[in-house]
């Protein structure tokens, strides 16, 4: 309904319907001459009623391509119909059988000799026939050329709502754990921890990373690490502990990319929805198999947790979609939960 709307909306900046004077003129002396092809195949040719019948056709056929382009073009900012307009069709005959029969009057004073009544009834049979070809022929022109603007426009506007889409995407990646973290800090200024410094400071590089991020699609995963590993320290403080990461990501890895705050959001939604104490601490790992990226932890969901996938895992998604048209691939056991990313090489990105 959306497309639908804005296809009906693009209706009312409908092209003009142009056609090159040349191919008008060309084609009207070109049927002029086609008109005079039995005169020339008589035996008692006559030259001059050749010329005046091609000269009379070719005027018709430059008046008419002209009149049927105005009709054609007239009132742009009326709904499109794909079907023929017979008011205008009947019109334009009708201009046409007028501006036949006044030639055909010029013909018989040009050449008084003629019978009228046999050559106005032909040449009004091929005004019809031209006038009906130019017609059609400019109908078909139009509706294909209103077809491909408003597929180019369509096709413009659904590419601006997926930017628009993948910018709201992107603005949900927004840290939760602000409100967390300053508790965690008022408790470690409040207790004397030599740590808080060193909090504070990672806090404020993640929300730096954060603001520069947010503006890309795309960073190197050694950069998503950082953001990662600023993220891990403010979790650590908080649970002490509770949780161990590894990450075994080779150099090649570190070199693809990935969409900002991926990896940050995975372990995020591990401390989320898992148990992390340390009578039974949580193991999280990132390695790469296979052509991508596996962020893996052992499930040991807290109480009331109903294996929700939340917001994290579809945004993520959505955005592999949208960039590679992709899907991450999530592995839900009974005893491991994994998330596959697909590698994104730099030169296959560009």
């Amino acid at each position: 309904m959306l497309y639908q709307d804005q296809a009906d909306s693009l209706l009312i900046k409908r092209p003009a319907l142009k056609i090159s004077h040349a191919a008008i003129w060309i084609s009207s002396i070109f049927l002029g001459l086609l008109s005079s092809v039995p005169q020339i195949a008589e035996h008692h040719f006559n030259a001059a009623e050749a010329a005046v019948n091609a000269g009379l056709t070719a005027a018709f056929s430059v008046l008419m391509w002209y009149f049927n382009i105005y009709m054609l073009s007239r009132r742009p900012g009326q709904s499109r119909k794909q079907s023929i307009s017979y008011s205008r069709l009947f019109g334009s005959l009708a201009f046409g059988l007028a501006v036949m029969l006044g030639l055909a009057c010029i013909q018989q004073l040009i050449l008084s000799h003629i019978n009228f009544g046999p050559v106005m009834l032909m040449v009004e049979v091929r005004g019809i026939l031209i006038n009906l070809v130019f017609y059609m022929f400019l109908h078909m022109l139009r509706q294909n050329y209103e077809n491909q603007h408003v597929t180019m426009e369509l096709e413009r506007i659904k590419n601006d709502n997926l930017s628009a889409q993948y910018e709201l995407l992107k603005q949900q990646v927004n840290p939760h754990f602000l409100f967390n973290s300053l508790n965690t800090l008022k408790a470690m200024v409040e207790t004397g921890d030599k740590e808080a410094v060193d909090f504070i400071l990672k806090l404020s590089n993640f929300y730096r990373f954060t603001l520069e991020s947010r503006k890309l699609d795309l960073i190197h995963v050694h950069e998503e690490m950082e953001i990662l590993n600023a993220f891990l320290f403010l979790q650590k403080a908080r649970f002490d502990g509770g949780f161990t990461f590894e990450s075994t990501l080779s150099d090649r890895a570190l070199g693809t990319l990935i969409p900002p705050f991926t990896l940050q959001l995975l372990v995020e939604n591990c401390i989320k929805h898992n148990i992390v104490a340390l009578s039974k601490p949580l193991h999280i790992k990132v390695y790469e198999e296979n052509g991508a990226i596996i962020v893996e932890n052992q499930v040991q969901p807290k109480t009331g947790e109903h294996n929700s996938l939340g917001v994290g895992l579809k945004n993520i998604d959505l955005r592999y979609n949208h960039l590679l048209n992709r899907h991450i691939d999530i592995i839900n056991g009974q005893k491991i939960f994994q998330v596959k990313l697909p590698l994104i090489h730099e030169h296959h990105h560009h």
